[in-house]
């Protein structure tokens, strides 16, 4: 149901914001890992890559619920939410391949 005739907007600009925010993390991560960064969040093992891309992930958990609670729209909720943070899963676990060679060096 729309208000005042108001158009049905999708939630895809929230959604793909957040892909973006997983995009940029991952590679901020996956270039710093690459040039030799080897102290992360206090851990200075070859895993500690790791721990940096879990905090782009949650870092995007937390804006998909930011965004989506701040659209103001309870309709998709849930459709919106679980799309954005499956694509940050996606971007998050790609990366996570791509420090592997960095890892078992």
């Amino acid at each position: 149901m729309q208000a005042d005739g108001a158009p049905a907007r999708s939630g895809w600009p929230g959604i793909l914001l957040i892909w973006v925010v997983a995009l940029a993390g991952a590679i901020a991560v996956i270039v710093l890992a690459y040039t030799g960064t080897t102290d992360w969040f206090g851990d200075s093992t070859p895993v500690g890559v790791y721990a940096a891309l879990g905090v782009v992930f949650a870092t995007c958990v937390l804006l998909t619920l930011a965004a989506q609670l701040a659209s103001r729209r309870p309709e998709g909720f849930v459709a919106r939410t679980s799309s954005s943070i499956a694509g940050a899963v996606v971007v998050v676990a790609l990366a996570a391949l791509a420090a592997a060679p960095v890892v078992l060096v």
